[in-house]
């Protein structure tokens, strides 16, 4: 490969996920280059953190900058059932009450932005507007990128390829290893509001889940600095963004017009940002590796943004791909099966959240019913939220919740570690 210039590393993408891997590799002494198409800050839906990042934002140092932020802290989700009725918040400090049962409700933008500053502090090599049209490849090893920037394209060389470009996913769409969930094809259509109504108290940054009344989606209501509050509607595709005149901003005030829990919540608010639409974004590729290529974040896959655990997913896949890759590098075997042996651990992660997003899908089944017949699965339920999915023990709530409604089968990755 003759190509202009080489490192140990290149990331494609400067989101959490590509910047958590790009801040690990570089403090391991690796030489980094992150490339980003975007110039930030730049917007980007996916505001709301689940508590287990904690420890994360802690090995990353960013702890006190979140710490001194403006951000709501999130202590609770609360659900809103299709008749209007509360749940009771699930309180994340009532069963660890410390620091890291806490997290954060943040500006995108700005989240973005601290983490890919903190990727160049940290000493990776940051490439703003630039974008990588293909991954090269030399037989099945991935060797390089195409990079564009002003125009000109130009070949860079590295020993590992790590692709974190989101649901772009350069990488595994090139491959054709990317499939859909085809019973989690959503959509998803959302704004900002001011004035919005607040709970007060411990629940003030909570995540608020409303059911619409017939069940056929669900509206989400995320606290932001400034008295701004992210909320949209998830529903299927057919039901969002089809039939209404191809008006977003009507069909987001129609839906919430025949919400009654969500017309409350905005009575005194008015909009103060454009209407965005999201569509068929429940994915996953088949594998995290291959031979000196790995997939990090949403460009590996995403599952629904029902829990938020969208970012505690790319931050743990950076995080363990990050590790692996410095074994690796530092063992000289760039094979599928050492860059990919993480890819279980992250995958059976991720299969728990989605058995829990397919029992919240069934219109049959209620959390509050179960709950009440399976008061003893109250800690399971609640370490799911935080996101604590990384262990042995709470899967063991869906032996109960089999009772209750169908939960897909554990997906298995090819080849059965995350690689071929």
């Amino acid at each position: 490969m003759n190509a202009n210039e080489q490192h140990d590393c290149i990331v494609i993408g400067g989101g959490p996920a590509g910047a958590t891997a790009a801040t690990l590799l570089a403090e391991w002494g690796h030489e980094v280059l992150l490339l980003e198409k975007a110039t930030f800050p730049r917007y980007h839906i996916g505001e709301s953190l689940m508590p287990q990042t904690f420890w994360i934002f802690k090995r990353l140092g960013v702890l006190n900058t979140l710490r001194a932020s403006a951000y709501p802290r999130k202590q609770s989700v609360q659900f809103v059932n299709a008749s209007g009725k509360e749940s009771l918040p699930y309180y994340f400090t009532d069963r660890d009450p410390n620091e890291w049962s806490t997290t954060w409700q943040v500006w995108r933008d700005e989240f973005d932005r601290m983490m890919l500053d903190n990727a160049r502090a940290r000493g990776a090599v940051v490439r703003e507007g630039v974008s990588v049209s293909k991954v090269l490849f030399e037989g099945s090893r991935a060797v390089g990128v195409v990079a564009r920037r002003d125009g000109r394209d130009s070949e860079i060389a590295a020993r590992i390829v790590i692709d974190a470009t989101g649901s772009a996913a350069v990488l595994s769409n090139q491959l054709g290893i990317r499939s859909p969930d085809p019973k989690l094809k959503k959509a998803s259509v959302y704004s900002y509001y001011e004035g919005a109504y607040r709970d007060e108290g411990r629940n003030a940054g909570a995540t608020i889940i409303i059911h619409t009344p017939d069940r056929s989606g669900w509206f989400w209501f995320i606290p932001l600095p400034d008295d701004l509050t992210s909320v949209g509607i998830v529903a299927a595709p057919s039901y969002l963004c089809s039939g209404r005149g191809n008006d977003p901003a009507a069909t987001l005030d129609e839906e919430i017009a025949r919400a009654p829990a969500a017309a409350k919540r905005l009575e005194h608010a008015r909009r103060v940002r454009d209407v965005f639409v999201t569509r068929d974004f429940s994915y996953r590729a088949d594998r995290v590796a291959g031979d000196g290529w790995v997939l990090i974040g949403d460009a590996f896959g995403f599952l629904d943004p029902i829990y938020s655990s969208g970012v505690m997913f790319a931050l743990k896949s950076g995080e363990m791909a990050a590790d692996a890759i410095h074994e690796a590098l530092e063992a000289g075997d760039l094979s599928a099966a050492r860059l990919g042996r993480w890819g279980p651990t992250l995958n059976n992660g991720m299969q728990l959240i989605r058995r829990l997003v397919y029992a919240f899908y069934d219109p049959e089944f209620s959390f509050g019913r179960f709950m009440r017949a399976h008061p003893e699965q109250e800690d399971r339920l609640v370490r799911l939220l935080i996101g604590d999915v990384f262990n042995d023990e709470v899967g063991a709530i869906f032996d109960a919740m089999r009772d209750w409604t169908d939960l897909p089968e554990l997906s298995p990755l090819v080849g059965g570690n995350g690689a071929t």
